[in-house]
């Protein structure tokens, strides 16, 4: 289980991360790779996304698309659905 946090700083998503085990660390996402990420499932309608078919798709770091995925799931923007899938909460998750 991980202890993860999120935070605004300096214009940036940023994630924090205790694990269990290891060491803890923070990914950043800058404000347009967040809204890319948003238009980018939003897009994707009722199709289900991964964080492995937004990188694909958005181009984006993984490190990225994973910070703002995890903070969409944390805040309910994206809601479980088969899986490792997600799908959108409502048909605009840039406005949520």
């Amino acid at each position: 289980m991980l202890n993860e946090t999120f935070r605004v700083e300096d214009g940036m998503l940023v994630r924090a991360v205790i694990p269990e085990r290891g060491t803890p660390y923070e990914h950043r996402c800058p404000l347009a790779a967040y809204e890319e990420i948003a238009h980018a499932i939003d897009a994707m309608g009722d199709e289900r996304s991964s964080l492995e078919n937004l990188v694909a798709r958005t181009k984006l770091p993984h490190t990225q698309v994973n910070t703002a995925f995890a903070f969409m799931k944390e805040r309910g923007c994206v809601v479980p659905a088969h899986k490792r899938r997600q799908k959108a909460a409502s048909n605009f998750v840039f406005e949520d």
